[in-house]
């Protein structure tokens, strides 16, 4: 597992940040706010906020940003994981698409989806600094970074809906197995090339595939492979 692919694990991990911006109001001096983001498919960020916001504000008038976000089960602030995106935001043309996936995810904001003044925007790197431990500082640079369009972006729908459709059971195995927690109500949320994320009761658990998986085929058998180990 090379830098880059352990940065974006990171990033799908968790699910907010402090999000900088280039304030309009004091001249470019820095402005942070904490942000729910979600890590896409292909690695970018997509957050959702209010034309009235401060920092939607900047945004529009510098897009250029950054997002730290960091291991938040570890209490020992400097000597844990953390990365930060640096990049540039940008409205995201797609506003259904980019709804119906983030709000598997933050079904509370669909009160925010439903209003007019709110956007999706879409932070694309430029460099990441990722920082997995102590002594473990690297800089990513965005070509390492970058994901190329791959076929289960547009099979995940299908893969996620078969899998809460017919197999809670399986899923429940994987949240005990992989995060020793017993689970009651269970539903996939999302996949991509690095694993998928599962509602377990009021718990959001990510599971993280041992190498990429491109396509439905290859998530199958992935899923499988989890399911067997689940068993032992």
């Amino acid at each position: 597992m090379n830098n880059a692919h352990e940065a974006r694990l990171m990033l799908r991990a968790h699910r907010y940040g402090v999000l900088s911006t280039l304030s309009k109001k004091f001249d470019g001096y820095p402005f942070g706010s904490i942000t729910p983001y979600l890590a896409d498919q292909d690695g970018s960020l997509l957050i959702l906020i209010s034309t009235i916001a401060e920092h939607t504000k900047n945004i529009l008038h510098d897009p250029r940003v950054s997002l730290i976000t960091h291991d938040q089960r570890d209490q020992h602030i400097q000597t844990q994981g953390r990365v930060t995106v640096v990049g540039n935001a940008e409205q995201e043309p797609d506003r259904e698409r980019a709804g119906s996936r983030y709000l598997r995810y933050f079904p509370e904001a669909q009160a925010y989806f439903a209003m007019h003044d709110f956007s999706f925007y879409r932070i694309r790197p430029l460099a990441i600094r990722y920082i997995g431990g102590f002594g473990r500082i690297h800089w990513v640079d965005k070509e390492n970074y970058a994901v190329q369009p791959y076929p289960l972006i547009g099979q995940e729908a299908d893969v996620i809906a078969h899998m809460n459709l017919d197999h809670l059971d399986t899923m429940r195995n994987y949240c005990q197995h992989v995060h020793q927690y017993t689970a009651l109500d269970v539903e996939m949320l999302g996949m991509d090339l690095d694993g998928f994320d599962i509602r377990a009761d009021d718990r959001v658990l990510r599971f993280d595939f041992p190498h990429p998986v491109m396509d439905a085929q290859q998530a199958r058998a992935a899923l499988v492979e989890m399911a067997r180990a689940a068993k032992h």
